[in-house]
């Protein structure tokens, strides 16, 4: 991709961005195709992370980040903050519990001591379809709040986006994981749901938080809080947890 290309041409920390009007060729999670239609904020980021920062221990985190800053790039505009968007564990964007209308990839490479980090998102902002997006959920605040919020637009939401992730990554290095998560418990779904772990029938296990490296925190019934991590690539993030060994 030009995007990969280009990485190793560019100043130490420089940001490159690249906008999709319309992406064909985009790269989902194990390979599968990520379409992406016109309406929706498709771009790819580039970032330089040192190894040695509080962000370049725990690079899982950047995914959070970015989904955080998709959702706080609506809900911190005057006005807007109680549109119903959210995160979604590991990488999703959500309306409520209901619906994803975006997501997030991170591709890392690290050289000596600098992790080049890829990441894509996108989210719909326009379209109706196949899901809802963002414009939608405005019009029905719109409608059930009697508010007259206007519709956003795809490239003034991904410039706010990578502002956000700007203010979040400095915030990470500087205070570590208890900068951000406050902020990201707010906006995610999980709080006190529950998961299965390990298989359909498996013991129930309610959601705490995530850890200091991203990964989900449970907590079963006499058992103590564990770290768990998804098994494989399954469409539900959540179905069947591990316990790694």
């Amino acid at each position: 991709s030009l995007i990969g290309r280009l990485m190793f041409e560019l100043p130490e920390e420089m940001g490159l961005i690249a906008v999709a009007v319309r992406q064909t060729q985009g790269k989902g999670r194990g390979g599968n195709v990520w379409l992406s239609p016109v309406g929706c904020a498709l771009s790819t980021l580039h970032i330089s992370i040192p190894l040695h920062s509080n962000l370049g221990q725990r690079i899982p985190f950047i995914q959070h980040l970015v989904s955080l800053a998709v959702v706080e790039a609506v809900r911190s505009i005057p006005g807007y903050e109680d549109i119903e968007l959210r995160v979604k564990w590991p990488n999703d964007i959500y309306y409520s519990d209901l619906m994803k209308l975006g997501g997030v990839l991170v591709n890392s490479t690290l050289i000596e001591t600098t992790f080049h980090i890829l990441i894509g998102f996108g989210f719909n902002v326009n379209n109706s379809n196949p899901t809802i997006c963002i414009n939608d959920l405005i019009a029905k605040f719109n409608k059930e709040e009697g508010t007259e919020l206007k519709p956003l637009s795809a490239d003034c939401l991904i410039a706010r986006t990578v502002t956000v992730l700007e203010r979040f990554i400095e915030i990470f290095q500087e205070k570590g994981p208890n900068g951000i998560l406050p902020q990201y418990y707010k906006y995610w779904i999980h709080s006190g749901k529950q998961v299965r772990l390990r298989d359909e029938e498996g013991p129930l296990a309610w959601i705490v938080g995530i850890d200091d490296y991203g990964y989900l925190q449970v907590h079963e019934e006499g058992k103590g809080v564990e770290s768990v991590h998804p098994d494989g690539n399954s469409f539900d993030m959540l179905r069947n947890l591990l316990v790694p060994k």
